[in-house]
């Protein structure tokens, strides 16, 4: 195939858009598969955020804008790999949107606020679907409802885009932002001041990527406890499953390098099937599936669920088990190993513009030291 049709049809798969745009932003942007990529999502973003430069506007109803098209089961959407990792401190205030519960919801959870355990460590994962512009400022202020709600010790999040980075740190005081990117879409990873010292962070890259995609590593501290966190957005379809599986085994082995005296968490949009796990062999010895390891619970089985979620208004149903939280347990002697205790679904309840904080439910868990 042409060089340049094979670049198109790549493209078009991507951004879910037609030939003749594809041929449109490559041309302009000399046929450099990460710069058009980089324009097609940047276009006219900044103003998705407009509504919230004030308070007043914050408490109005949320922007909306025609929404980019989307790839249906995950998304074939990029994340620029980027080199540089910036850190800024960010507030967090008690403002939160009004929800309003669905059938679908029914049963499943109700807004109270989460107790808290000092000797426990939370974590939120979370791909905030923030190439959706529709309703973003009111899906983001759905965010940090729930992290008000269940002040989680650390929060990691797939598909930031710059506005929503900004509106995080003008919403905060207690966490420190760790971002994966600067430009187009990327991860990032939020810390709590009070209880986690955040001693330094990288981006790996994968290298033979087609979508920009890397790996967020923070080295912290918690309670006196070492660990290493991990954060990442997969490749994204069906048909890029050796991609992901290469992906994988990175992040399983930068998992397995880390010294036996800490403890390591990752957590992020794997975009995996069960049998692509299968197919690289499982998960190696010491590392754990939390959701495996807690029981296999049904009602936490499906993070990228089309027939509870409508965000994507899909014509058919796809029920997986995208979002995963991965731990291996500090080994040596003498180190406290932490367990997992609790998980549970976020995101199941309809804002008051009708939709979700996200296409993907946010996975929470708990650790308690063993």
């Amino acid at each position: 195939m042409d060089e340049k049709l094979r670049l198109c049809d790549e493209f078009a798969k991507i951004t879910d858009s037609d030939s003749a745009v594809s041929r449109r932003y490559l041309a302009e942007n000399g046929w450099e598969m990460e710069r058009a990529l980089n324009s097609f999502f940047e276009h006219d973003m900044e103003k998705v955020f407009e509504v919230v430069d004030s308070p007043e506007k914050e408490r109005g109803p949320a922007v909306k804008k025609k929404k980019q098209s989307h790839t249906p089961q995950g998304g074939c959407k990029p994340e620029r790999d980027v080199s540089k990792n910036n850190v800024s401190s960010i507030d967090l205030t008690t403002d939160e949107p009004a929800c309003s519960t669905s059938h679908a919801d029914a049963g499943k959870t109700t807004k109270q606020k989460a107790p808290v355990d000092d000797q426990k460590l939370s974590l939120i994962s979370w791909n905030v679907d923030g190439l959706d512009t529709d309703n973003l400022a009111e899906r983001a202020r759905g965010l940090c409802s729930y992290l008000v709600l269940y002040t989680p010790d650390v929060v990691f999040l797939q598909e930031l885009i710059p506005p929503y980075v900004e509106y995080l740190k003008k919403r905060a005081v207690s966490y420190t932002l760790v971002e994966g990117g600067e430009d187009g879409y990327f991860t990032g990873m939020m810390l709590k001041k009070s209880r986690v010292t955040l001693l330094g962070s990288q981006i790996v890259p994968y290298t033979t990527t087609q979508m920009m995609r890397n790996l967020l590593i923070a080295q912290v501290t918690f309670q006196g406890q070492q660990l290493s966190l991990m954060t990442s957005h997969l490749e994204s379809c069906k048909g890029q499953a050796a991609e992901r599986m290469k992906q994988l085994r990175l992040i399983t082995q930068k998992m397995r390098e880390t010294p036996d005296n800490v403890t390591v968490l990752f957590g992020g949009d794997t975009n995996l099937r069960d049998t692509e796990v299968s197919l690289v062999v499982g998960l190696p010895s010491g590392v754990l599936d939390v959701w495996e390891k807690l029981g296999r619970q049904e009602h936490c089985r499906y993070t990228w669920d089309t027939k509870a979620n409508s965000n994507k208004k899909l014509p058919y149903t796809s029920r997986l088990r995208f979002d995963r939280v991965y731990l291996r347990p500090a080994s040596r002697e003498g180190v406290p190993r932490l367990k997992p205790d609790h998980m549970a679904l976020l995101g199941l309840e309809k804002l008051d513009c009708g939709r979700y904080t996200s296409d993907h439910w946010g996975v929470y868990c708990s650790f308690s030291a063993g």
